[in-house]
């Protein structure tokens, strides 16, 4: 029996259901595309630096193996998933602190950056910050973390949970101190 023999009822019944496969088919893909393009970046920077500076003078230095940018969201941010390193410059040709964490984020309208896992900043006087976890509110200019921190200087190692600093950490305080170790023996 051919097409043409079948009954009329039948030839639209098989028409109906393949149309029916045919536009349930082309709502999935269109949702897959949709969806995808939704969580790809907008943008994607590759040995990413970039230089800040105020009259000439730089201020910091910024380096990502890969950036990410996506734009198309209700709050657009920054991805750096192979990590980050700032260097901070006072106007010299010479960084005097640094900023390095192997994640961070930065969510673009709050300007708000997010350091995760092994996060260390040295200040011009060499202390030295460590923490898994630290945000940095630029709008507030604070730096600060709920988590345990460790402050190594030439004279201690201080430790404990919690913390907020300027964000040249130059100003300091831990909150809840937990223990501290003094290096240098008094004369």
């Amino acid at each position: 029996m051919s097409v043409k023999q079948l009954p009329s009822y039948l030839k639209t019944f098989f028409s109906i259901i393949a149309l029916i496969l045919m536009v349930s088919c082309e709502k999935k893909i269109e949702t897959i595309k949709k969806s995808d393009i939704e969580s790809m970046p907008s943008q994607i920077a590759r040995d990413f630096e970039t230089i800040y500076s105020d009259s000439g003078l730089i201020q910091l230095i910024m380096r990502s193996p890969v950036m990410e940018r996506y734009t198309d969201r209700k709050s657009p941010y920054s991805e750096f998933r192979k990590g980050i390193e700032v260097l901070f410059y006072d106007g010299r040709d010479t960084p005097v602190a640094s900023l390095k964490s192997k994640y961070a984020r930065y969510t673009e309208d709050k300007k708000i950056w997010e350091l995760k896992d092994s996060v260390t900043a040295v200040n011009e006087k060499k202390e030295i910050l460590e923490t898994e976890l630290l945000y940095w509110d630029q709008q507030k200019e604070l730096v600060y973390t709920d988590r345990f921190v460790r402050i190594t200087s030439d004279e201690q190692i201080v430790m404990g949970t919690g913390l907020e600093a300027d964000p040249r950490f130059t100003r300091w305080k831990i909150r809840n101190v937990s223990a501290t170790i003094y290096l240098k023996d008094e004369e």
